[in-house]
């Protein structure tokens, strides 16, 4: 491959990277949105904040993340939601290293309704941050190299397709 055509990748690795951290967003987002409840137990479940903000934050957090992957999928402020993202990432990755470093068992709530994990259930708290550093690293590809394929700030831009 000449180096000549590998500035060309840089838009198709980006454009994976904002549609698998669109894919993230969704899914995660998705399955809180159901239960409100559930995800402010899962958010209460930290122990870092009161019973009364975590309610707050579980029902916030499905809707940002859902609009976080919206707004990826379409390539929408692409730069500013990939920022967004890795703000929100280290803050889920601090989260899960507080309740490691706590002793808590609790399941992350990051895919699931999450909350305190049941006799016998192990916790997978390294897996849970090694998976959201993978994350994070497509929000870095993104911070790093904007421009997409298929996206709304190409069009914008006048690029095309």
């Amino acid at each position: 491959m000449e180096t000549t055509s590998r500035p060309a990748l840089w838009p198709w690795i980006s454009t994976l990277a904002r549609l698998g951290l669109a894919a993230v967003w969704l899914v995660s987002g998705a399955g809180k949105v159901g239960d409100l409840a559930a995800s402010a137990r899962a958010v209460a479940a930290y122990q870092l904040m009161s019973y009364d903000l975590a309610k707050v934050v579980g029902a916030v957090q499905p809707f940002l993340e859902i609009a976080l992957g919206l707004l990826l999928l379409i390539g929408l402020s692409t730069r500013l939601t990939a920022a967004i993202s890795a703000i929100l990432l280290l803050v889920f990755i601090a989260g899960i290293s507080w309740a490691w470093a706590k002793g808590l068992r609790i399941d992350c709530g990051c895919f699931s309704l999450g909350g305190e994990l049941g006799a016998g259930q192990d916790t997978a708290y390294g897996l849970d941050i090694l998976r959201d550093l993978g994350f994070l690293a497509l929000a870095g590809i993104l911070l790093w190299r904007p421009r997409t394929r298929f996206s709304i700030d190409g069009a914008l831009m006048g690029e095309s397709s």
